[in-house]
């Protein structure tokens, strides 16, 4: 699962993924789309474009890819070329709230939950508060403007990467174009994963 802002190395060895990596470079675009598998339509109708930042190519055709998530896209249409997977996509944004009392119960709310993400983040083991961070980096600074952005506050898509959750749920979130109801699922996850840490 890809999220916005969140950081995917990736290591590439399949020649049909090779392919499309040295496509991506070679046009110029430097981004490709990354959804979950899906047994019915062989991947999900949600995903986020990764955008290349370097490809070390090694001797024997592998290759690490450190990518980072853009954005977050709807799939229209499935396709395929030279064994990868293409799509019709439509990108999706956060729907932005214009009501000042509305706005304002939001922020409350993006306050409240970032608050109880650090909370949960500092009540971790050191253990897997250490290997987190390897991986991920720090948890994203909250923002002021929490509307600025398309796909919402990069905090919010960094603390879906590191929850141990169900790709399905995490799918739910990442197609939610509603700041608000982002907030509330992830508000819900943190109050069970809360519970569980104060056993």
């Amino acid at each position: 699962m890809a999220y916005p802002t969140v950081p995917c190395p990736l290591h590439v060895f399949e020649p049909r993924y090779r392919l499309m990596i040295r496509r991506s470079m070679e046009t110029g675009t430097k981004q490709f789309g990354m959804c979950i598998s899906d047994s019915q339509n062989g991947f999900a109708d949600y995903g986020c474009m990764l955008q290349i930042r370097n490809v070390h190519f090694l001797p024997d055709g592998r290759s690490v890819v450190d990518t980072v998530g853009g954005k977050r896209f709807r799939v229209l249409q499935r396709g395929m070329k030279d064994g990868y997977c293409t799509a019709d996509i439509e990108y999706l944004e956060d729907v932005k709230v214009a009501d000042e009392e509305e706005l304002k119960k939001l922020r409350e709310l993006h306050n409240f939950v970032y608050n109880q993400a650090c909370s949960w983040f500092q009540n971790l083991r050191n253990k897997f508060r250490t290997q987190i961070l390897q991986h991920f980096g720090p948890m994203p600074d909250r923002e002021e403007n929490i509307q600025a952005m398309p796909n919402g506050p990069a905090w919010c898509w960094w603390l879906l990467a590191v929850l141990p959750v169900d790709p399905r749920y995490q799918l739910s979130v990442l197609s939610m174009m509603s700041l608000k109801d982002r907030l509330i699922k992830i508000q819900h996850i943190l109050t069970y994963f809360s519970r569980d840490q104060s056993k």
